[in-house]
């Protein structure tokens, strides 16, 4: 276990530097909410959209990454619509905590063939903290309260086309203006996001759904990026179904080596959403974990109709 010390102390300093304002998306947003990736998702659809989200990463390592999000999001008017995300996430002796208010407006390109555009910007408040009361006076020689408060913003674009759909989204746009950790801290927080997939019928009448899709995201700070490639089957049963998939993440410098890989599954009956995923760390941490496990639960409230295909 000695041997591992310093990998550990290596893994913790990078999700650190991952974590701080730049939250690590991992299948949230396959949980048939995209909207906590990027605002343009945000009044598509005919309800009050609610969903809850517990992650635990790493099982079995102490003090191991957990984050516990809730996002709402509904359509105001025919064409637009509001959204709010709010999260706490703790990474060993870091803890991170904010909201995101959003907004977007959905136009319409051509009704017959169902092309539409949409556009979306978040305000976002982020507060970061090192927890220091579990601190000795040995440690780092940290004695004070270290903090700090973000205001940020992200905006984005997206077209759909039939089943197809593309998102481009530039989350925290404004560089970080305060120094208070150390002098080699990254200043720019931005990271850009493409999300696209398209789902597939093989006919008007058919009750099963191919979804495939891709996450590409890219962070400006330490020029790393990753890619998710994913695949979800849905059944339909009238407005019911059920679905299961496959997330495969990997370094797009190392295509070969993924770094996650797991199942997924829901079901959405009536009002009620309910999600699963569980995914493998494919790195020398496999040996001393269980995987990572997230679970997404639901509402879908308040119905109202739009008169505008956009928003369906």
């Amino acid at each position: 276990m000695k041997k591992l010390a310093p990998l550990f102390i290596l893994l913790a300093f990078v999700q650190l530097k991952a974590q701080e304002l730049n939250l690590p998306a991992f299948t949230q947003y396959l949980a048939d909410n995209p909207f906590v990736i990027s605002p343009v998702y945000a009044g598509i659809g005919d309800h009050v959209k609610i969903r809850a989200n517990g992650l635990t990463q790493w099982v079995g390592i102490k003090d191991a990454p957990r984050n516990m999000s809730l996002a709402a999001d509904m359509r105001i008017a025919d064409k637009s619509g509001i959204g709010v995300y709010l999260y706490s996430d703790r990474n060993g002796n870091t803890r991170q905590s904010g909201a995101k208010i959003s907004f977007a407006h959905h136009l319409v390109i051509d009704k017959y063939a169902d092309q539409f555009l949409s556009f979306g910007i978040s305000y976002n408040l982020n507060q970061f903290r090192i927890d220091i009361e579990n601190f000795n006076g040995q440690d780092m020689g940290v004695i004070d309260d270290r903090r700090l408060t973000n205001h940020n913003a992200e905006v984005g674009i997206l077209y759909r086309n039939n089943g197809f759909y593309g998102s481009f989204t530039v989350a925290n746009l404004l560089d970080k203006n305060l120094d208070i950790f150390n002098d080699i801290e990254p200043l720019e927080l931005r990271n850009y996001q493409f999300f696209t997939g398209y789902k597939w019928r093989s006919s008007s009448n058919s009750d099963i759904e191919i979804e495939p899709s891709a996450f590409f995201q890219y962070f400006e700070s330490d020029k790393r990026s990753t890619t998710d490639l994913n695949l979800k089957l849905r059944f339909y049963n009238f407005e019911d179904y059920y679905w299961a998939g496959l997330s495969y993440r990997f370094l797009n410098d190392q295509m070969l080596e993924p770094l996650n890989i797991g199942p997924m599954l829901g079901l959405k009956r009536s009002n009620f959403y309910f999600a699963y995923s569980y995914q493998v760390t494919l790195n020398k941490l496999i040996d001393y974990n269980s995987g990572t496990h997230m679970v997404t639960i639901g509402l879908d409230v308040f119905q109202g109709i739009s008169n505008c295909p956009c928003t369906y």
